[in-house]
């Protein structure tokens, strides 16, 4: 990590010359400027403008109707872009250059917007602040490598595609080797940049990776995330490969996902476990999880967030079709792992590779909250095959999860009505864009037969 006064120094000596100034956008991804160093360690470092289209966008960077927080008819006007020094990193693998991440504030109010993936989680952790605790995470990104660019294949139509094996690699040496020209240097530069992998390996399809990064508190793991991700695609480039976070890029592959761990912790102990207990898990640990299991359906936007998301969810593929929990069972929504040691914690695996980690992160800890606040009873643990039984199912299709967003009242309630009917409208904005359009599934069974 960087201080301001040693990155002035860095900048004297020669050795940086761009900042990348960030925030993260609806869609998680990174979004801002490139300055010149000299120019924001001389005063740009306090705040910048961005367009407040940013956070009324599609993956297209399109402008839809629906949005209260800007439209055609309020002019597109500015959002300040208050970098967070404390976030302020080298970036190995692009010469001379620096990040920081911002906040998102009202150009007229300096109040944080609400809607900004950093504020909602922010406000959130602030939540369990107040409560005594310290929100704990670790997520773990899944994704494709290609073996050709993402230019080739863009110009190529997305057809044909190849990925950069040939068979399963899930903990294979041999085929993961043939990947450290990539793998590598993703796994030393985020090191470097101040972000704690610990490994990176194989996963269960032909060109499948998951790296692993260590836990920490949630805003610095939303973090972690999001620059990772960022950095994956941006390393695969220089190698000339494309790396996609797509979770379901074929429907005879296994998707990609992306696990969230969590716990809390007060005064630095860990509160979910209780020796005394047969699995280790505290009263707090069983009304937390309590409270993910009952609105998990409520949060499901925000761990899935595209059409694509739901085509994931099939039994059979390691996915979760159940609002259940189980132990040490990777079929199961919510899987205790490290039961009975003082790692005790929850994996949610419900997410897929595309989810913003901020908005995935808060969404569980508000459920999570509100299980503690209600005093919820955690019921018993699914034991056998998890894709049978009579539980809850996950929302199967994007429509069905943006209704579950939409009359939330407990997200309302935590986030704030003008948050939940903004992601609302994302989510209706993504259907209305896929419904409209004509798929080669459908010319090619209908078009002699219909």
């Amino acid at each position: 990590m960087l201080t301001l006064e040693h990155l002035k120094t860095q900048v004297s000596a020669g050795d940086i010359d761009t900042v990348l100034v960030c925030m993260v956008d609806m869609q998680g991804r990174l979004m801002g400027k490139r300055f010149h160093a000299g120019h924001f360690v001389a005063g740009a470092w306090e705040e910048t403008h961005c367009c407040n289209y940013l956070l009324a966008t599609d993956l297209e960077m399109a402008t839809p109707d629906g949005y209260a927080a800007t439209s055609w008819e309020r002019g597109y006007g500015d959002y300040v872009m208050k970098p967070d020094l404390n976030t302020l990193r080298p970036v190995p693998w692009l010469e001379g250059t620096a990040m920081v991440m911002c906040d998102v504030l009202d150009h007229h109010t300096h109040e944080e917007v609400p809607h900004a993936p950093r504020s909602i989680l922010k406000k959130q952790v602030n939540r369990l602040k107040a409560m005594g605790y310290d929100a704990m995470c670790a997520t773990e990104l899944e994704f494709f490598l290609f073996e050709k660019s993402f230019d080739q294949i863009r110009k190529e139509g997305f057809r044909d595609l190849e990925p950069i094996s040939g068979y399963n690699e899930d903990y294979h040496i041999l085929q993961t080797t043939k990947e450290e020209h990539v793998m590598r240097p993703i796994r030393n530069h985020l090191w470097d940049a101040g972000i704690p992998v610990e490994n990176s390996k194989g996963e269960a399809e032909t060109g499948q990776e998951e790296l692993n990064i260590k836990y920490a508190p949630a805003m610095d793991t939303a973090e972690y995330h999001s620059i990772a991700k960022n950095a994956v695609k941006e390393i695969a480039w220089q190698h000339g490969h494309a790396a996609t976070f797509l979770p379901k890029w074929h429907h005879d592959k296994v998707g990609s996902s992306s696990h969230v761990h969590q716990s809390l912790w007060a005064d630095g102990k860990p509160v979910f476990y209780d020796e005394a207990d047969e699995l280790g898990m505290s009263a707090l640990m069983k009304n937390y999880m309590a409270g993910l299991l009952k609105y998990a359906a409520d949060y499901t936007y925000f761990m899935a967030p595209y059409i694509n998301s739901y085509k994931r969810f099939m039994k059979g593929t390691f996915a979760p079709t159940r609002i259940i929990w189980s132990v040490d069972n990777r079929t199961a929504g919510f899987r205790l792992c490290g039961d009975g040691t003082k790692a005790v914690r929850v994996e949610c695996r419900i997410p897929g590779s595309d989810m913003n980690p901020y908005l995935a992160i808060a969404g569980m800890l508000a459920a999570g909250i509100a299980g503690i606040e209600e005093g919820l009873e955690l019921q018993a643990p699914t034991k056998g095959d998890v894709y049978q039984g009579e539980t809850g199912m996950i929302p199967a299709n994007l429509r069905a999860a943006r209704d579950a967003l939409h009359g939330s009242g407990m997200l309302r309630a935590a986030m704030g009505d003008d948050v939940v009917d903004h992601y609302a409208r994302a989510a209706e904005v993504e259907i209305e864009e896929f419904e409209r359009v004509v798929t080669d599934w459908e010319i090619a069974r209908g078009f002699e037969r219909a």
